[in-house]
């Protein structure tokens, strides 16, 4: 299956089933994709001088076996006829 940055992919098992969203991440080591708004966590950050503390929320990985590719533009397949 074809991977990039920025393509549209539905999550076809797990917590999110059903949701789709567009890839911010792809770490092809683990196999490991990360999907804007799925699979969200919750970080417990510390205050510093910068940055105030607090419970964010923010984008986990899944595994790109649970994801399947959606994106129409990226995947249509040029014919050529011959004459």
């Amino acid at each position: 299956m074809l991977l990039k940055k920025g393509i549209q992919v539905k999550i076809i098992s797990g917590k999110d089933k059903g949701k789709t969203g567009e890839i911010l991440e792809i770490n092809r080591r683990l196999k490991k994709i990360k999907i804007k708004s799925v699979n969200m966590i919750k970080k417990h950050t510390k205050p510093t001088k910068e940055n105030k503390g607090g419970i964010i929320s923010k984008e986990n990985f899944i595994h790109q076996s649970n994801v399947k590719n959606i994106d129409t533009k990226k995947n249509e397949k040029k014919t050529t006829t011959k004459k």
